[in-house]
């Protein structure tokens, strides 16, 4: 018998003792449009998938393009250390990806709920009289336990069905064998392993539901996919009738026709969403016209601004959602990225490119494997926050948060800019992936924003670089200063376009202007001062701004020049005229000013010719300082203006830019 055709003659029924947590809530259930407790409390599940546990895919370890699917993984595993050290390292690798620490770990950063993405095979056995792998169960039961004592849900997903849901890796489907929609033993396999499994966790609360099929994609005939998601419910329904059942649709879960009406009261329909707007209106309407809840049960795979902005759209609708996916190596779009290891860099150069890279022996690439698995432990891994804070934070907070500590006086690296929502913790032109593929990153490096962030080799450095810069873009950074007093702020760029202009603005004050000097290329770096500043004690906000782009960030430098216990004051003392903000600017800006001493004040805007174009004070004013709002009018074009302000024998002109 193949792998996928294993008939079972009987199933054994097995009562499990495991204990529930004292602490659950009970079921979670449906009521109307809701997901519920036991208490009648709506539940809004929070979840994170577990991709790579059960299921490898070849992007997730770097094997895109010669190892897709989980068995084509194994083959290329085998071919180099062979079948029983295979099995040694997928031990090794499954008790590494997935621990009790790992759940608390989750449950931590604001998750309440975990999908796990189910292999079949880890489930059955081809030596066992009644067919069952009782690991695969074992392995379960020691999952659910992690949840319940982290009052987390566990929601059971079929991600790999008996013979594969669709011809893609995420299903490990084989072409050597006959798919799930062309076997009626596949079906049969697939009906009993539901059974089994709602046998099994029929009485235990901490179980979510039962998610049946994941991502199915197969031109079907009428209702043959609804015929086989009702098939597994009335199975499930003969052992338990305690759990929702997650109804996903068609096309990677977002064609649901046949599937409606419903056909049971515990259920709930579920889609997947990526490379997308954040519509939903499609489900919505379902959902309200059959009086059932949604899940949205897979996305991930995007910028940190989409994943903000799509948990937005699902929590104001009331939509519970799990993201995909935990645990990846050397990747940006998770919360933990698994580091890479020279040994399996070389393992991974022999399998791209056998006919010129000699083969591994033996131990190597077990030694490389071997290196890979210590990697999936919780400490070994590259911790995201940017990830976490875009998800669990972000969607309800629209100021900024420090991603790293940021000192004045000190050394400010410019990938170390806030966490936060696009246009506030910084503004990039390619931010997120709508579809067609879009990039939003053009290093996808060490953050998951829009920001595109490069290895450098630049010294001092703490390893990345901003580039790419564009017009308009800016980066954000909550400052402690340690002492009042005035500050000299420079850059360590490499600035390769000339006429390059820098912004630095505090507080959303008026921003200093500053033409950066080409340094002669790319990575050939500088440090060129563009301004002082007087701070107080205290925190602040600075604002970098890339006005037209043209240049590669690595640090910013805050150094102090003077220092006042009583406290030094942000800006000018007496007769003064600051840049306007912001510069360049449409159609308005901020024109902030100082006077020594009362009398008569003239502000005015002209343009290069000297021709007057507004007239924005003309009175007596008071000693102080002043602000006033410049608008461009409709017919003036874009180009270099001036403004100049006179009052008591002092006069200063400064030069703004406007960009239609």
């Amino acid at each position: 018998m193949n792998r996928h055709m294993k008939i079972f003659a009987s199933i054994c029924v097995i009562t499990l003792g495991l204990s529930a947590s004292a602490m659950a809530e009970g079921f979670l259930k449906v009521s109307g449009t809701k997901i519920v407790n036991d208490k009648g409390e709506e539940v809004i599940l929070r979840g994170m998938g577990l991709g790579g546990w059960h299921v490898q895919e070849g992007y997730m370890f770097g094997m895109s393009g010669f190892a897709n699917a989980a068995w084509e993984i194994r083959n290329k595993i085998v071919g180099v250390v062979g079948a029983a050290n295979a099995d040694s390292f997928y031990n090794t690798f499954r008790a590494n990806f997935v621990t009790r620490r790992d759940i608390e770990r989750l449950g931590q950063l604001g998750f309440n709920s975990i999908r796990m993405p189910m292999h079949y095979e880890r489930f059955v056995s081809q030596s066992t009289v009644d067919g069952w792998n009782e690991n695969g169960f074992v392995e379960m039961d020691s999952l659910l336990r992690w949840c319940g004592d982290n009052k987390m849900y566990l929601i059971l997903d079929l991600h790999a069905a008996p013979g594969g849901q669709s011809r893609d890796n995420i299903s490990d489907y084989n072409p050597s064998y006959p798919s799930l929609w062309e076997s009626e033993e596949a079906r049969v396999l697939t009906v009993a392993l539901w059974k089994k499994l709602a046998q099994r966790y029929a009485n235990e609360p901490w179980i979510g539901g039962y998610d049946l099929l994941n991502e199915t994609h197969w031109t079907l005939g009428t209702n043959v996919l609804r015929d086989m998601m009702v098939r597994i419910t009335t199975a499930v329904r003969t052992v338990d009738t305690k759990h929702i059942v997650f109804i996903e649709g068609n096309d990677y879960a977002n064609n649901f026709a046949g599937l409606t009406p419903p056909w049971d009261d515990n259920m709930v329909y579920s889609f997947h969403k990526y490379w997308a707007d954040f519509g939903i209106g499609n489900y919505q309407t379902m959902s309200s016209t059959y009086n059932r809840p949604l899940w949205m049960g897979e996305s991930g795979e995007n910028s940190n601004a989409w994943f903000t902005g799509f948990i937005k759209t699902l929590e104001n609708a009331r939509i519970g959602w799990a993201w995909w996916t935990y645990k990846k190596f050397d990747a940006i779009a998770g919360p933990f990225s698994v580091p890479n290891t020279v040994a399996y860099t070389n393992l991974l150069n022999y399998w791209k490119n056998p006919n010129t890279v000699a083969k591994p022996t033996q131990a190597a690439a077990m030694n490389a494997l071997m290196g890979m698995a210590e990697g999936l432990k919780l400490d070994k891994c590259t911790f995201r926050p940017d990830v976490i804070d875009a998800m669990i934070r972000a969607p309800f907070d629209n100021t900024s948060k420090p991603f790293a500590e940021n000192k004045a006086p000190g050394r400010i690296y410019a990938v170390n800019y806030d966490m936060g929502t696009h246009n506030v913790a910084y503004k990039d032109a390619d931010y997120q992936n709508l579809g067609g593929g879009a990039a939003y990153n053009s290093g996808y490096s060490y953050r998951n924003d829009g920001v595109d962030i490069e290895r450098i080799a630049d010294l001092p450095t703490n390893g990345y670089g901003v580039g790419w810069t564009a017009a308009n873009e800016f980066l954000t950074y909550t400052v402690t200063v340690a002492q009042s007093g005035t500050y000299a702020v420079s850059l360590r760029a490499a600035v390769n376009d000339v006429g390059s202009m820098v912004g630095m603005s505090w507080d959303d004050q008026a921003s200093v202007q500053k033409i950066m000097t080409s340094t002669g290329g790319w990575t050939t770096w500088g440090t060129q001062s563009i301004g002082q500043i007087g701070l107080t004690a205290g925190t602040h906000m600075l604002k970098i701004i890339f006005y037209n782009g043209g240049l590669n960030l690595n640090f910013i430098d805050i150094n102090a020049i003077s220092t006042s216990v009583e406290g030094a004051t942000q800006g000018p003392r007496e007769f003064s005229l600051s840049q306007n903000y912001p510069n360049p600017f449409n159609p308005s800006a901020l024109i902030r000013f100082s006077v020594k001493e009362a009398g008569h004040v003239r502000l005015t805007v002209s343009d290069v010719l000297g021709r007057d174009t507004a007239v924005l004070v003309n009175e007596r004013l008071e000693a102080g300082t002043h602000e006033r709002i410049f608008s461009a009018g409709g017919r003036m074009m874009s180009g270099v203006y001036f403004y100049t302000l006179t009052s008591g024998g002092h006069r200063a002109t400064k030069q703004m830019m406007l960009l239609k």
